[in-house]
């Protein structure tokens, strides 16, 4: 695991002995991806330097040290993450005559690049991993990066200068980086809580697409990333060629498949262990890290005091039948809250998935005792873990029916009076119950649920944090294209669940999920391997028929038969808690002075990226308990804390 940077200056303006300086210090802004080494390449003639940070896991002698020169000379490469499989290709190319001098992934890369070229390599190697890649004879510079996106890989341009990085800190030193907020990313922004690849937060700064190639000459137009394997491919595919085998057929071949991706991933010259949090995923994963190793698997958890929160009673219970070497630790709300401050920093660009504070607090724990951490994410879009997706269906099942112009009627009436003035209307009610309704949030929402035209609209509109940001956002457009507004992205997917997993999986899944653990382990110099997302097991997984995924109301039925042979039943069998905090009830107490300065009124309007009328009157809303607007002021605080930092 490691932090990757460099740039191409094509028209000779910096000098060749400034080129390393600056290189160096781009490079250095990336020492927690990569504390135990460092180093840069250079080519003065052509303007080409190269940068490298290195988290020392697989040969940690001198022989790992990049950038990295081929054997033949020919290509330079710096390269963040891991080819699990490098050494059954190592053992191809021996035969093949290559000759190595040390034991790294990175060595194994070069000659297969060497022997079958970039794309063809690019497309044997099974891992994670963002490589930029230098070909000197041709003089060609290649970005990749791994087939779902679990490393990140910035790249764009700064006046004449070519630039690319793992993270945006790097842009940032770079002399001629000018950085220019783009507003239709923020909008972006506010309406999913991340922002969605290609687009980045800033104007000309793109993220490059997981599973491409990008290659340029240095002249010309604007390299273009091209696919070297699709999801969207191995999801139609898949459901076109389904399993036909019996469900016991099914449960051996998957965890076959499963056995090998985590033992793969346990292929580490320093310590190592795994995230658990007692649910589905992270059991699966840790039960199968356990039946392969001889000692006691390191395993790690965050407890909460508030109980809606707390998941680490279950883990403790999980990793005693397993015989872990388990370390739970729980943390106050005051220790919580204290990560936020260094959210802006950490995540290096506007973020606001709020679990991606106990993802930190969980990092941290376990960096205290390994440099690897394995994790169980990515099930939940596999094998149809998330409550949405059956309540999308559900919802689309009871109004599909209806014509769309009585259910666009509909919706005009019930949003005809404000959902603040519902929610007084039914005070009365909420005085002789447990907890609040807010039923005119909730009738609002039916609205918006109402005027969509097809069940993909609705999942959007269920999956969104705010209708219309570009009403909030300063001079953006709403006509910023996504997979969700794009059905070009959708593939042939008869079935809307399936389209559903699938959105995920090539939006939610690389833009929030692996974002979230990418930056909150490399934070802390920590990597995160993630079984699930071995493309052998992906593509396995479209071919499971959603018989075998769904029973009732209940997903991921076949990683639960495997998990039974692992852990009883009852140990694992509860309600799905979410990995999350309470936002909203910090907003109204604790966080409130914090948010108040934030969202100034003269502020919004001094710095001139908000419309300050609707984010006040949310702020006033939330705060006298008419509605709960959380997500939407969580996403402003996140980015105006990052505003603030930059």
């Amino acid at each position: 695991m490691c932090g990757i940077t460099g740039f191409w200056d094509t028209s000779r303006q910096i000098s060749a002995d400034y080129l390393p300086i600056i290189v160096q210090q781009m490079s250095k802004s990336l020492i927690h991806r990569g504390p135990d080494d460092g180093g840069s390449w250079v080519d003065g003639e052509v303007g080409i330097a190269l940068g490298h940070r290195r988290l020392s896991i697989v040969d940690l002698s001198p022989q790992g040290h990049q950038p990295m020169i081929s054997a033949d000379g020919r290509y330079v490469i710096v390269f963040n993450g891991e080819v699990y499989n490098f050494p059954e290709l190592r053992k191809q190319l021996q035969s093949l005559g290559y000759k190595f001098s040390g034991h790294s992934d990175t060595e194994v890369m070069l000659s297969a690049i060497c022997h079958w070229g970039v794309l063809e390599a690019t497309k044997r190697f099974n891992g994670m991993f963002a490589f930029a890649l230098w070909d000197r004879q041709e003089q060609v510079l290649h970005l990749g990066r791994d087939r779902i996106g679990e490393k990140p890989l910035y790249y764009g341009w700064c006046g004449n200068t070519f630039i690319f990085a793992s993270e945006l800190k790097a842009f940032k030193v770079h002399p001629d980086f000018q950085p220019e907020i783009n507003r239709d990313a923020l909008a972006l922004f506010l309406h999913f809580a991340y922002i969605p690849a290609p687009y980045s937060i800033y104007q000309g700064i793109y993220k490059l697409p997981p599973a491409t190639l990008l290659s340029w000459k240095g002249c010309g137009t604007d390299p273009q990333p091209v696919p070297y394997w699709s999801a969207k491919t191995a999801a139609t595919s898949g459901v076109a060629c389904l399993f036909t085998g019996s469900e016991n057929e099914a449960i051996v071949n998957l965890e076959a498949l499963l056995h090998d991706a985590v033992k793969m991933r346990m292929l580490a010259d320093v310590p190592l262990g795994a995230f658990l949090s007692g649910g589905i995923d992270s059991s699966t994963i840790v039960a199968l890290m356990q039946a392969q190793s001889q000692q006691p698997v390191k395993t790690f958890s965050i407890g909460f005091h508030e109980q809606d929160y707390n998941e680490a009673e279950y883990a403790k219970s999980v990793a005693q039948y397993l015989g872990t070497d388990h370390r739970s630790l729980y943390v106050t709300s005051d220790e919580a809250m204290a990560v936020i401050p260094k959210l802006p920093s950490l995540y290096d660009e506007p973020f606001s998935d709020p679990s991606q504070i106990p993802t930190f607090l969980v990092s941290q724990l376990a960096r205290n005792h390994v440099t690897v951490s394995l994790s169980g994410d990515g099930g939940d879009e596999l094998f149809a873990g998330y409550k949405r997706y059956f309540l999308a269906r559900s919802i689309w099942q009871k109004i599909g029916w209806i014509p769309q112009t009585v259910r666009h009627s509909t919706a005009k009436v019930l949003t005809s009076v404000s959902a603040r003035r519902l929610n007084r209307g039914f005070e009365p009610i909420n005085t002789i119950l447990p907890t609040k309704l807010n039923l005119g949030d909730k009738l609002h929402r039916l609205a918006g649920i109402l005027a969509v035209s097809n069940p993909d609209m609705m999942y959007a509109d269920l999956v969104s944090h705010l209708q219309e940001p570009e009403k909030v956002v300063i001079d953006s457009s709403h006509r910023t294209p996504t997979v969700f507004t794009d059905s070009s992205f959708w593939g042939s997917l008869p079935n809307f669940t399936e389209r559903m997993m699938y959105l995920d999986l090539v939006n939610y899944l690389p833009d929030d999920i692996l974002v979230k653990v990418d930056r909150a382990t490399m934070g802390v110099s920590l990597e995160g391997r993630i079984p699930f997302l071995d493309h052998r097991v992906v593509e396995f997984a479209w071919q499971i028929p959603l018989s075998m995924k769904i029973r009732g109301n209940q997903g991921k039925w076949l990683l639960r038969q495997i998990l039974y042979k692992y852990v009883p039943k009852e140990l694992i069998e509860r309600p799905k808690m979410g990995f999350g905090i309470p936002i909203g009830k910090w907003l109204r107490g604790p966080l409130r002075a914090y948010a108040e300065d934030l969202l100034d009124e003269s502020r919004l309007r001094r710095e001139g990226y908000f419309h300050p009328q609707p984010i006040r009157q949310k702020w006033e809303e939330h705060q006298n308990g008419d509605r709960n607007w959380h997500s939407v002021l969580w996403n402003v605080l996140m980015f105006q804390a990052w505003l603030a930092e930059n």
